[in-house]
């Protein structure tokens, strides 16, 4: 993901610490833990990646087995695919087919809904996209809209127009990008209010070089975040362990439900990392989630 991407010599300049909690999330939390585990999901933007192979995918696999593979080694996946083209029928039959039990997917807003159209005269792409969407079931997870960079605070209204659209017990979560929606506390408060009065989430992007974009609010009492890291750099590491200990916090507090996607600055570096994440929720928010499974190195010269 480019967005907020640094150079390598910059990262040690920033200050990766969590912002405070938004004073919104009382309200949200229930201020009690949910009886049962924490439901949890943590994956990659991808399920193909050449790298992965001979790493957590069989060195001969072919591409069109590769979705297969993810869904044994990750729980969910940010489905990007939906965000270029609309799934259908025939698409929506094979996610089906590949999911395994608990899997969910998290389909992207097309841009032609999100970037092209900034969510004007969209009515009956939205309402079909949402048709397909619900046929997956229960490996429906959480869809998410991004909104285009240039989709400024003036530009709300049409937000609030476009959230009535989803249909009703479909909660998505928005991504907003442009700066302004953050640097007027009272803009984004109300942003949030939006979201919380019409059940939807907001996403939680923790990216190097827009730090604006890491609030710490929940408008829904479920987490959607989005973590990029930079290929493994110490700091992915330390800002992961902060981000467990946040979500301890928040899950005592009565969180419901968690999405964690994990991206690593490069694709190739994203299991690794992905591993980090679910080793450290199960040790300390008590979880038993899945552990990716990593193939045994090759030693070339062992094979001479």
């Amino acid at each position: 993901m480019d967005f907020g991407k640094v150079s390598p010599g910059q990262i040690n300049t920033i200050n990766f610490t969590l912002p405070a909690d938004s004073p919104l999330n009382m309200q949200v939390l229930s201020g009690q833990p949910v009886a049962h585990p924490l439901p949890a999901y943590v994956g990659c933007p991808v399920w193909m990646e050449k790298s992965w192979l001979g790493k957590i995918y069989p060195s001969a696999m072919k591409d069109k087995e590769a979705l297969a593979h993810y869904t044994q080694q990750f729980n969910t996946i940010e489905l990007n695919g939906t965000h270029y083209q609309m799934p259908n029928d025939e698409t929506i039959e094979r996610w089906l087919e590949e999911a395994t039990p608990g899997f969910k997917y998290c389909p992207k807003f097309p841009k032609a809904i999100s970037h092209e159209k900034e969510l004007l005269g969209v009515e009956d792409a939205t309402q079909f996209f949402c048709r397909q969407l619900l046929k997956l079931g229960d490996h429906l997870g959480i869809p998410f809209l991004q909104l285009g960079p240039a989709y400024t605070p003036q530009k709300g209204k049409g937000l609030v127009e476009f959230l009535k659209l989803i249909p009703e017990g479909m909660t998505i979560a928005v991504e907003f990008r442009h700066p302004d929606w953050f640097a007027n506390p009272r803009i984004w408060a109300r942003t949030c209010e939006i979201l919380r009065e019409a059940g939807h989430a907001a996403v939680i992007t923790d990216v190097s070089g827009r730090r604006d974009v890491l609030h710490q609010t929940l408008t829904v009492p479920k987490a959607v975040i989005r973590f990029v890291g930079n290929e493994l750099h110490f700091t992915d590491y330390t800002r992961t362990d902060e981000w467990i200990q946040r979500l301890k916090k928040w899950q005592q507090e009565g969180l419901e439900e968690l999405y964690a996607f994990i991206h690593c600055g490069q694709s190739e570096c994203a299991p690794e990392l992905s591993n980090y994440w679910i080793q450290e929720l199960n040790t300390h928010l008590g979880l038993a989630l899945k552990l990716p499974k990593f193939l045994p190195k090759v030693d070339q010269m062992s094979l001479f």
